[in-house]
This record gives C-alpha cells, sequence and structure tokens, in this order.
C-alpha cells in the first residue's frame, strides 16, 4: 500500500512533525484543523464561524489528496464548550447535511490557543 502525506505549510506541522492529511489506500485522513490561517484565529468568539472556516481547511486537504466532499464518511468534532454544541452541529449539517457521514462531537477542557473553540478532523474513502 502507498502512502502520501500532503502539507498545508502550516507552522506547527514540521515544529511538531505531523501532515495536513494522509492517503493510506484509499483512505485519506486530515490532522486536527482549527480556524487558524497565516497564524491567526478567524472567528474569534463564533463556534460557527470556527467550524466552517476549520473544516475549509481540512476539506481542501481531503480534496488534494484526491477524494471530494461526498467520499467523506466521518468526521469529529472537539469543543471548548458545551453551549456551542447547537451552533456546531448545525454548522456541520450546513456542510455535510446530504453526505451524513459518521460524526463525533466532543467537549475537550481545552484546545491549544485560547481564542480556539472547535477542532475538527475529517476521513474520506477514495476507492
Amino acid at each position: 500500500m502507498t502512502v502520501q502525506r500532503f502539507s498545508s505549510n502550516g507552522p506547527w506541522e514540521s515544529l511538531y512533525g505531523y501532515s495536513r492529511a494522509v492517503k493510506a489506500g484509499p483512505w485519506i485522513v486530515s490532522a486536527g484543523c482549527t480556524a487558524t490561517v497565516d497564524g491567526d484565529v478567524r472567528c474569534a468568539g463564533d463556534p460557527a464561524g470556527q467550524t466552517k472556516e476549520a473544516f475549509r481547511i481540512a476539506l481542501d486537504a481531503i480534496v488534494d489528496a484526491g477524494a471530494s466532499v461526498g467520499e467523506v464518511v466521518r468526521t469529529r468534532m472537539y469543543i471548548t464548550d458545551p453551549a456551542h454544541a447547537d451552533a456546531v452541529g448545525r454548522a456541520h449539517g450546513e456542510l455535510f447535511g446530504v453526505v451524513k457521514p459518521a460524526a463525533t462531537l466532543v467537549v475537550a477542557a481545552r484546545l491549544l490557543h485560547p481564542d480556539h473553540l472547535v477542532e475538527v478532523e475529517v476521513e474520506a474513502y477514495h476507492p
């Protein structure tokens, strides 16, 4: 099986030794993605906005690796406050309502940056 690694050249990828996405056979998985772009946290204080931005980053990596949004089979969302669950869930529904991947939503004590409200992961199956 061939394994390919894809980088977005994000600042933490080289420092922490990970890839934005990895394609292993028909599977493509993203790393955890937040709403951080060029070192700045986008949509501060807006859990729905951060969800959409984080999924945009993850989906760009999945598409760069050869899959489509329709091939997404699993998503994971990590939030820092249970009060954000509805906004994050609805944003997920806007993006994946037709695809309906298996999804997990977890409340975490904290994410890397104090302004991060949401972190997401995406898995796709591209036969």
